[in-house]
């Protein structure tokens, strides 16, 4: 078994660096990080390998300014499987392709079945990669070696897997689809953050009441707190359902909140005068949030017949069309145009309904043009097609 080593001096990093950049080819690239073990989402391991330069295994934690690699290579074609993942982590270490090729994407936009890195590996080349470590906590160091060694691998198949993808994408007619994929991954910016980011506590439907909303909103606060000044996941600390628990209680004193055996995790004692102080300030808050926010989501499809049944006649009529040209060109539907595109467009649609204020519509939603050369004209039919009105339906149903 090859023995994998971690770059982690700037003086071996300079001169694994320079090896790659004599390599030939596109640079293979991955990361790993510590998703449910550390509050952060930073990496813990970069991996690169190219053609004659080999594989690097890189410490960015002991090795922070890794920005030669962006020097060197940034204008090179980076080869990732699901790239959105790891490009925000890349980001902030001050690496940000010029140009990729995502074996993720591309073998959706193939219509393979399965699209997992394993997968993609063993249909593309016959390898079989051992995924056992995807979910470890790789912020621990010193990195077991076997540990190193599927890092290793995740990037030393992967050019190979792009060529074979490649040369698919080209003999299937859907090079210029997978290039204009890459540029929008590339170009997508990063979700706003959330208003009321502890609205996505588990379990919080349960509760009622906007007192009893403000102190779950002071928990929340109090645990993500506590777990960015530790980089622990918050969940390790505390989980949801013994947050939500804590305030269904309505425990009085901190000694009830001690003794409730639904609030659990390995901070809930030891951090006891802070989640009660969370309590306190919650139940004296001037600022209590609304029971229900204000949203811009659309109704549940289920809704629309009685909410605006033209546009539930508009859905029902485009829906299949664009299921079957999915179909017809072997992509996953939700790669040729996304559900929640196609239902805010059958929502609101333009006036007048033709093929290019469809396009306009799907350009504004963000679609990409080879999604709305596709989909614009079949689109506009339907909706053409749809009852517009509810006798019409009535008369359609019957």
């Amino acid at each position: 078994m090859t023995e994998f080593a971690v770059v982690d001096t700037a003086e071996s990093f300079a001169a694994a660096v320079d090896r790659l950049a004599a390599g030939t080819g596109p640079v293979a690239v991955d990361v790993e990080r510590a998703s449910g073990f550390r509050y952060s989402q930073r990496a813990y391991l970069v991996q690169l390998y190219r053609r004659e330069g080999g594989v690097l295994l890189v410490d960015p934690i002991a090795v922070p300014d890794v920005t030669a690699v962006q020097r060197l290579l940034g204008d090179e074609e980076w080869v990732f499987h699901a790239a959105s993942q790891d490009l925000p982590s890349l980001r902030e270490l001050g690496l940000d392709p010029a140009r990729i090729f995502d074996t993720e994407l591309a073998a959706r936009l193939l219509g393979w079945e399965r699209v997992g890195l394993g997968a993609v590996v063993e249909a593309a080349l016959g390898i079989s990669l051992a995924k056992a470590h995807s979910a470890a906590d790789w912020s621990t160091r010193p990195l077991p070696q076997g540990w190193l060694e599927y890092a290793a691998l995740d990037v030393l198949h992967l050019v190979d897997v792009r060529d074979r993808l490649e040369a698919e994408l080209a003999g299937a007619g859907k090079t210029e689809i997978a290039r204009q994929e890459f540029e929008a991954t590339l170009a997508r910016a990063p979700r706003p953050p959330r208003s009321d980011p502890w609205r996505r506590l588990s379990g919080l439907h349960a509760v009622r009441g906007r007192r009893n909303l403000a102190v779950a909103r002071e928990l929340w606060r109090a645990r993500e707190e506590y777990a960015q000044q530790q980089d622990v996941s918050p969940g390790r600390l505390v989980p949801d359902r013994a947050l939500v628990a804590a305030v269904l209680a309505t425990p009085q004193t901190k000694q009830a909140l001690a003794s409730l055996k639904d609030f659990t995790g390995r901070a809930s004692r030891s951090q006891l005068d802070r989640w009660w102080d969370a309590i306190v300030a919650g139940r004296e808050s001037a600022d209590l949030p609304l029971e229900r926010m204000p949203s811009d989501a659309l109704p549940p499809p289920r809704a629309w017949h009685e909410r605006r049944p033209e546009a539930d006649a508009r859905l029902k009529q485009a829906r299949p069309d664009v299921e079957a040209r999915a179909a017809e060109l072997a992509i996953p539907t939700e790669n040729l145009l996304t559900p929640e595109t196609l239902r805010r467009i059958a929502w609101e649609p333009p006036h007048p309904v033709t093929a290019e204020t469809v396009g306009d519509a799907l350009r504004a939603h963000g679609a990409r043009q080879w999604q709305i050369d596709v989909t614009a004209g079949l689109i506009a039919d339907a909706f053409v097609r749809a009852p517009q009105s509810a006798g019409e339906q009535a008369e359609t149903a019957s």
